[in-house]
């Protein structure tokens, strides 16, 4: 990620509709989830999930992040966070078996997806779970991405298959996002042609009522989620067994 976006998503992170949506969606996965869990978050920034986690019960020194960003690291231990390291997710090195292990939008930026996989499955528990968010969609490619440094974008199947490689179970699969997802596609290829050569930019939608309208958009997709499986999104995740 390019250093100025970085600081802008350290910037908003904790209260923009895309973050605190997907945070509230698997803080609900993981309300009835044992409290003396072991859990990792891959990617954890400045570490606003696990400190969310901590508030609804879990154990400040079972939780554990990773970031491959020396300011994200350094921003969690500033929150009061210990268990947290500068590492690459693709060799994650800690010596920990996990109960559930955590990848928000993570393994779109690793070269290797398959090899960082492995690595995170072996750090599984038996009977232990995994939750993967990445964006969808290659259509969807755009200057967010490449300031992101994304290598790819997945389509549900194409995420499935490469933790079914590793013997997972799939226990959800879906699209998220769904109802943003063809004013997206447009905003996109309209920017795409009418920003030609000029200097690529990500795009953090943000302003206050918009924030709160795209937040209660996506909260109810959340609860929906609970019933339905969405054809189509701008992200995919998987939720994932190992047995």
């Amino acid at each position: 990620m390019e250093i100025e976006y970085e600081k802008k998503y350290h910037e908003v992170e904790r209260d923009n509709w895309w973050f605190v949506s997907r945070r509230k969606f698997l803080l609900d996965a993981l309300k009835n989830v044992p409290k003396d869990s072991i859990i990792l978050d891959i990617g954890c920034s400045s570490g606003i999930f696990l400190k969310e986690l901590a508030s609804i019960g879990f154990k400040m020194e079972q939780l554990y992040g990773i970031d491959i960003s020396e300011k994200a690291i350094e921003n969690c231990k500033n929150n009061g966070l210990q268990n947290v390291f500068v590492m690459d997710a693709q060799n994650i090195t800690l010596t920990e078996k996990f109960d559930i292990i955590v990848a928000s939008d993570c393994l779109e930026h690793l070269q290797d997806d398959t090899k960082a996989i492995k690595n995170w499955c072996d750090l599984l528990q038996i009977g232990g779970v995994i939750y993967v968010f990445v964006p969808a969609f290659q259509s969807l490619w755009s200057s967010h991405d490449e300031v992101n440094m994304h290598f790819r974008r997945y389509t549900s199947t194409e995420l499935k298959v490469i933790l079914q490689k590793e013997k997972l179970t799939i226990l959800k699969s879906s699209y998220w996002n769904f109802f943003l997802f063809i004013p997206l596609y447009i905003f996109r290829k309209i920017d795409a042609v009418l920003s030609g050569n000029k200097k690529k930019e990500g795009h953090i939608i943000d302003g206050a009522m918009t924030n709160i309208i795209l937040l209660k958009l996506l909260l109810l997709e959340n609860w929906l989620l609970k019933f339905v499986n969405f054809p189509f999104g701008v992200s995919t995740f998987c939720i994932a067994k190992k047995k």
